[in-house]
């Protein structure tokens, strides 16, 4: 991946990065789901990636997001 993006949060789940995901990418924050789950069993991870310099913005919004449930 280039180094203009970073990893900013860590899923076990596909469909809550997947939310997160389209709820960034609503507000105008290009977003990379990188799924590292083993496709069988489901273990493994999954990263979330924005770009270096929409990192401050995406962490607000997530938090933002998080105080609404």
């Amino acid at each position: 991946m280039e180094n203009d993006w970073k990893k900013i949060k860590t899923y076990t789940n596909a469909i809550q990065a997947e939310i997160v995901k389209q709820m960034l990418e609503e507000n105008g924050i290009p977003t990379v789901v990188l799924n590292k789950q083993d496709s069988s069993y489901l273990f493994g991870k999954i990263e979330l990636y924005v770009n270096k310099n929409s990192v401050e913005t995406a962490e607000r919004l997530m938090e933002e997001a998080a105080g609404e449930n």
